[in-house]
């Protein structure tokens, strides 16, 4: 039977009946334990009501804060109304998975070595996605070999889901100043995931904010992204400069870049609540290709074809190798002047992207700047 069949029945399922459980205390400590048996550090569970989250994200697109991502507004009301998106939707467990892959004094020192590239932590292992896609489906399995058939759909950062307003709900922390979601034994670096379920189990409370007086995050944001506390300008912020934006850089944001070539984790680095956050043990997250510590000149040197072979199963495979060029021409252009620096610039400086031309022409100009 193929997936868009199954599909359809879970939906007909959810949309025409609700499940109903005998013990849904139990059920809900099992599926707890089932969740840790499958890797993850934490589940929780929500209602489907997120008024107040709807209400703040119209405030943010209202304001443009959203740059290019019109994925952000094309569903309308279905990210913030799961019973729009999922029909029958009752319950949403969300579950949280650690990925830090090694201490945060290693990543703070990359920041401060101008020769290497910074890629986001979430982003060095394997994509995400797929793992925590496979460890949600097999946790369904084992909620249906307890409870029968039901309705459920799994969501990981895939669809219009607001996960952290849901997770939020469902007790696993609260969002902070960076918009990122904080919780007060673990930190933030971890990824969420999402079943959407008719099973009419327990909710969780949801967790109260503890940023208090504090202003890390948004004193230490290299573009001042965060405009407010509980604010973030996109259209500022190097996570969307460098993987969501498929345009040319601004120039007023290329020297607070630094080396930073797919993402930035600043916030959450200088974040006090991190001090909790614990390693993944999680193999799949491991740094592959040494992408935890490469010299940005071999990176540059990446013809398309090692890129592909370099990138297989990451998520940096979404910004396609151009705009790995491009931002790889900003971090050179903010590295120390040195021949092998000139260069990899001049070796790239007649590509026949446009894009990548002139972002090394710009590079160029910062090292002539400095004679």
């Amino acid at each position: 039977m193929g997936k868009g069949r199954i599909g359809t029945i879970i939906l007909a399922a959810m949309s025409e009946s609700r499940q109903t459980i005998d013990d849904p205390l139990t059920l809900k400590a099992d599926i707890r334990e089932w969740a840790l048996d499958l890797g993850f550090q934490q589940i929780g569970v929500s209602d489907i009501d997120l008024e107040q989250a709807e209400s703040r994200l119209q405030e943010w697109l209202g304001a443009g804060h959203h740059g290019r991502m019109h994925y952000m507004s094309r569903h309308g009301t279905k990210r913030s109304r799961p019973q729009e998106l999922v029909p029958g939707t009752l319950r949403i467990i969300t579950a949280r998975m650690d990925y830090l892959p090694q201490p945060q004094t290693e990543a703070i020192e990359l920041l401060d070595d101008a020769r290497r590239a910074y890629v986001s932590r979430y982003a060095l292992g394997r994509d995400y996605h797929k793992l925590l896609r496979s460890r949600l489906r097999a946790l369904a399995r084992r909620i249906e070999a307890s409870v029968g058939s039901f309705g459920y759909r799994v969501f990981v950062d895939s669809a219009p889901v607001l996960e952290k307003a849901i997770a939020e709900k469902a007790g696993l922390g609260w969002i902070g100043k960076h918009t990122n979601l904080i919780n007060r034994d673990a930190g933030s670096w971890f990824f969420l995931g999402e079943l959407y379920t008719d099973l009419p189990l327990p909710v969780d409370a949801g967790e109260d904010s503890h940023c208090g007086t504090c202003r890390a995050c948004i004193d230490v944001c290299p573009t001042d992204a965060i405009v407010a506390p509980y604010k973030l300008d996109a259209r500022r912020c190097i996570s969307y400069l460098t993987i969501e934006l498929k345009e040319a850089i601004p120039t007023e944001f290329r020297k607070a870049i630094g080396n930073r070539i797919y993402g930035c984790d600043d916030c959450q680095l200088f974040c006090p609540w991190n001090k909790f956050a614990q390693l993944s043990d999680e193999p799949d997250f491991a740094p592959r290709h040494e992408l935890d510590a490469a010299e940005l000149v071999e990176l540059f040197a990446w013809d398309e074809v090692t890129w592909l072979e370099k990138t297989e199963g990451s998520a940096i495979r979404r910004i396609g190798h151009e705009r790995w060029l491009r931002n790889i021409a900003v971090a050179l252009g903010n590295a120390t002047t040195t021949p092998e620096v000139i260069a990899a610039l001049n070796k790239r400086r007649d590509s026949d992207s446009k894009l990548v031309a002139e972002h090394v022409e710009w590079a160029l100009a910062q090292h002539d700047k400095q004679k």
